[in-house]
């Protein structure tokens, strides 16, 4: 894998949170990872993101490529040399890209599935919605950014939201062959997300029973970011084992 630095912008990114019963999530993780809990819960979500200007950090922006993605995400920790690390564990992405779907996995970090998304997007309201090809997962979500933060059991506010979301910047994905992790780090200087009140919400992963038993996941928050310069970091593969350990 070539494993470039890549450069982009967020120029939407919606991260709609479910709170998760800590056993359930577990059986859905590979070794090393657990799940990361907060008050008692563990945290999944889903992240719709739409990225411009996407490009290899040393090429001129105007060479970017845009896309609508998706990535299912469980909130994760592990030992790491230095301590306990966090992040996230991806078990599937998926774009409306088709580079992403073939260079995923290959040249970078993260195996992409295909989806076809429907986005309605204002600056008081954003539906996104997408299926993807191999018919797996539907998503439909409606959020209105909202100065506060309310009704999360999760977080007390949005500062506190905020502050998980970014220490967790570091994503291990699930890939084809079962056998490794792929592993992208997030870093941005400006950092800032707005709270969101979901008006609406489905999504076939978290409400299929044989993965999520009724009451195991409950819908909890959103948070939306905008217009926020980053840069995607490749990690080192871990095996997907028992004793593998992702790189800190």
């Amino acid at each position: 894998m070539i494993q470039p630095r890549l450069s982009s912008v967020v120029e939407r990114r919606l991260l709609v949170n479910y709170r998760v019963a800590p056993e359930v999530a577990a059986r859905l993780l590979p070794g090393p990872l657990r799940p990361q809990l907060v008050h008692g819960h563990a945290v999944a979500g889903i992240c719709l993101l739409r990225l411009g200007s996407v490009r290899p950090a040393w090429a001129p922006k105007a060479f970017g490529l845009r896309s609508e993605n998706a990535a299912h995400r469980i909130s994760v920790e592990w030992d790491g040399p230095d301590g306990v690390e966090t992040g996230v564990y991806i078990p599937r992405r998926d774009s409306a890209s088709l580079v992403n779907v073939l260079a995923g996995g290959r040249v970078f970090p993260g195996e992409h599935g295909r989806a076809d998304f429907e986005v309605h997007e204002t600056p008081d309201r954003v539906r996104v919605a997408f299926a993807t090809r191999d018919g797996d997962t539907r998503v439909d979500v409606t959020v209105e950014p909202c100065d506060e933060l309310k009704g999360s059991e999760l977080f007390s506010g949005l500062a506190e939201a905020s502050r998980f979301f970014q220490e967790g910047a570091k994503g291990y994905s699930q890939t084809s062959s079962g056998s490794r992790l792929d592993g992208m780090q997030l870093h941005t200087d400006a950092w800032h997300v707005e709270a969101g009140r979901v008006r609406s919400a489905t999504s076939s992963f978290f409400e299929d029973p044989d993965r999520f038993p009724p009451g195991s996941a409950v819908l909890d928050c959103a948070l939306v970011m905008r217009d926020v310069p980053v840069n995607w970091r490749p990690l080192p593969a871990v095996p997907a084992g028992r004793d593998a350990r992702p790189a800190g």
